[in-house]
C-alpha cells in the first residue's frame, strides 16, 4: 500500500446516493477526502459516485444495505483492502416508514393504531442498521489518527423539543414509528461515544433541520447541502472536538 493511501483521509456515508448523504459525501470530497457512497443500489450509489467524480472529487461506491450485516461485513473487507482504514463514519441511511409522507405528516404513525411491524422496519434501519455498520467499521476507524463518526438525526428526536406542548413542535403528529426510533439513536449515540471516548473516537448525533428531500415529498425550505454542513462540520472536528453530543448548524439541541 502506498504512502499516499495511509495518509489520504477515507470517508463513509451511508444511504448517500441522494438528499443530505449525497451532499455530504460532496462537501467530504471537496476538502480533499476520499469518499465512499455507500447505497443499497449499486447503480444509483455508481451514477452518484460518478457525478461526484466528474466534479473533481475523489468518490467511489460501495454496495452497504444497512439492514443485512453481511454487507457491511462485506463492505469493511473491501475498505481494508482498498484504504487500509477508515477516518469518517457517517451514519445517514434513515427510513421515515412512510413512503413520500414526512413522518411528522404520517398518520399511520399515531401511537394507538400503530402497525408494529412498520415500527419493527423503520427501528430496523433507524437503529439496528447504526450498531451493525458502526460495529463492521470500528476496527478500521480505530487505525485512523483521528476517527469520527457522526449519527444523523433530526430535531424531532429531542424529547425536550417534542414534550414541549407550546413549542415548535407541538402541531407535529405523534409518531410510534420515526421519532422514538431517532431518540433511541441518541441513546445509542452517547454510549458509544462513552465506550469510544478513551480510544479518541467522537461520535455525536447530527441534526440537519427540515431539509428539502424525497423523505418529506420536498417540503423542506434548507437545501441537502445547507443540511448536510452540520455533518461536516461533526465529521472534521478537531481532538478537543466534543463527543456525546447533539447539534444542529445552530448549536446544540437538547436531548
Amino acid at each position: 500500500m502506498s504512502g499516499h493511501t495511509t495518509q489520504q483521509k477515507v470517508a463513509l456515508v451511508t444511504g448517500a446516493n441522494k438528499g443530505i448523504g449525497r451532499a455530504a459525501a460532496a462537501q467530504l470530497a471537496a476538502l480533499g477526502m476520499t469518499v465512499l457512497i455507500g447505497a443499497r443500489d449499486p447503480r444509483r450509489g455508481e451514477q452518484a459516485a460518478a457525478d461526484l467524480r466528474a466534479e473533481g472529487g475523489d468518490v467511489h461506491a460501495i454496495t452497504l444495505d444497512v439492514t443485512d450485516p453481511a454487507t457491511a461485513r462485506a463492505a469493511a473487507k473491501q475498505i481494508e483492502e482498498r484504504f487500509g482504514h477508515l477516518d469518517v463514519l457517517i451514519n445517514n441511511a434513515g427510513i421515515t416508514g412512510s413512503g413520500q409522507v414526512s413522518p411528522e405528516d404520517a398518520h399511520d404513525q399515531v401511537p394507538s393504531s400503530v402497525d408494529l411491524d412498520m415500527v419493527r422496519t423503520v427501528f430496523e434501519t433507524n437503529v439496528f442498521g447504526v450498531i451493525a455498520v458502526t460495529n463492521a467499521m470500528l476496527p478500521l476507524l480505530r487505525r485512523s489518527p483521528a476517527p469520527r463518526i457522526v449519527n444523523v438525526s433530526s430535531h424531532a428526536a429531542s424529547l425536550t423539543l417534542t414534550s414541549d406542548q407550546d413549542g415548535p413542535f407541538a402541531a407535529l403528529l405523534p409518531s410510534a414509528a420515526y421519532t422514538p426510533s431517532k431518540s433511541a439513536l441518541s441513546a445509542l449515540t452517547v454510549q458509544y461515544a462513552n465506550e469510544l471516548r478513551k480510544d479518541g473516537i467522537l461520535v455525536n448525533a447530527a441534526a440537519p433541520g427540515y431539509v428539502d428531500t424525497d423523505s418529506n415529498n420536498h417540503s423542506g425550505h434548507l437545501t441537502p447541502a445547507q443540511g448536510a454542513a452540520v455533518l461536516v462540520r461533526l465529521a472534521t472536528l478537531g481532538a478537543d472536538g466534543p463527543t456525546a453530543g447533539f447539534f444542529s448548524e445552530d448549536g446544540s439541541v437538547p436531548w
